[in-house]
């Protein structure tokens, strides 16, 4: 069961690609001739929509677009006869519809998990014999006040132990029950290396989040992975991470991480952390950025390898001729598909184990 579950996410996460092709076609009026759920051969056409087919397929795996004149620009009002704007926003569609609902995720799992409140500190760890630990400071209780000056950053509760270093402090405390206390502690002068004057390590708390709360942090997360995956190549050249930690990965691996992220979940069920329980939300939330980002690769055949063919025609005014685009898209597709081949092999060969 999981692994038909496992297709059937994934091939949501390749409709949305291909679903986002399809509506930027449709902005731009380029003539979608089918737009077909699973892939050929064709089971039975399911509806029309103006001049589109809607079609349902044999192979149950994610979703394809048609474009009238997609390899022939003599077509009228085909993806050939279309404006550059129009074939470039089409093409880009694809990958910010998956970046997009990357950003949806990463949303639902901040409204779940809770964002930082940067109004509050609450005490992470507290040192062995440290001041704190002899006044009774335990961790997870939020400084609330110190000497009656209110706490509302990390910054300012190191600024008022500083102004009073090896002075007795007044400091008042929530405990996770919500019950509030008062303890005296007496900072250090010079503490040991690596910890401070009071004693303590430092976080900021984690509240609920609306959805407008959680969107610039989804957005920042999409964009952190993102940025991560570009950053591979170079990692990997410079050996700051290993080969194993860079290797591409394939259905077979996606599964793999899926089905463990999956595990991972059912064993958690019980917990009261809700970030225990989101390990899938997390992997879909990072596929499909991922799906987004490689589709943007320039690699013929894919849709950043076809963005890459427009440059010149953008920049020079010359279009690539559709006869030498059409070879170039061809052999890149045999090369894609070798390529997943081996990918593939390896997945099997060396699976995928999850940190």
């Amino acid at each position: 069961m999981m692994i038909i579950e496992f297709i059937l996410i994934f091939g949501v996460l390749l409709f949305i690609h291909e679903f986002g092709h399809f509506i930027f076609a449709k902005l731009f009026k380029i003539n979608v001739e089918e737009f077909g759920f699973g892939f050929p051969p064709r089971l039975l056409k399911i509806g029309q929509f103006r001049e589109t087919e809607i079609t349902l397929n044999w192979i149950p795996f994610g979703a394809f677009v048609r474009l009238s004149g997609e390899n022939d620009p003599e077509v009228k009002g085909g993806y050939g006869d279309s404006s550059i704007h129009a074939r470039f926003m089409t093409l880009i569609g694809g990958p910010l519809f998956n970046l997009v609902l990357g950003v949806v995720l990463f949303a639902i799992i901040f409204m779940q998990v809770g964002i930082p409140d940067l109004k509050s500190v609450q005490v992470y760890g507290v040192n062995e014999g440290s001041p704190a630990e002899i006044a009774g400071i335990s961790a997870g209780e939020l400084i609330i006040e110190i000497n009656g000056v209110t706490i509302t950053s990390t910054e300012q509760l190191s600024s008022q132990v500083e102004l009073n270093r090896g002075k007795p402090i007044t400091i008042t405390l929530l405990t996770p029950e919500g019950e509030e206390h008062i303890v005296t502690a007496i900072l250090r002068v010079e503490p040991p290396p690596g910890e401070g004057y009071l004693g303590v390590t430092l976080v900021n708390p984690y509240k609920e989040a609306s959805v407008v709360e959680a969107l610039p942090y989804a957005f920042r997360a999409t964009g952190g992975y993102a940025i991560q995956l570009l950053a591979l190549p170079g990692q990997l050249i410079r050996g700051t991470i290993s080969a194993e930690e860079a290797r591409p990965v394939g259905p077979v691996g996606i599964y793999s991480i899926y089905s463990q992220a999956r595990e991972r979940d059912e064993n958690n069920a019980g917990s009261t952390n809700p970030e225990d329980r989101l390990n899938t939300l997390l992997i879909l939330a990072i596929i499909s950025v991922a799906l987004g980002f490689t589709n943007l690769l320039p690699i013929p055949a894919l849709d950043g390898g076809r963005l890459i063919l427009l440059l010149p025609e953008i920049f020079l005014r010359k279009k690539v001729p559709a006869k030498l685009e059409n070879i170039i898209n061809m052999v890149g597709f045999a090369a894609l598909i070798a390529l997943m081949v081996i990918i593939t092999t390896m997945d099997i060969i060396n699976p995928i184990v999850m940190p």
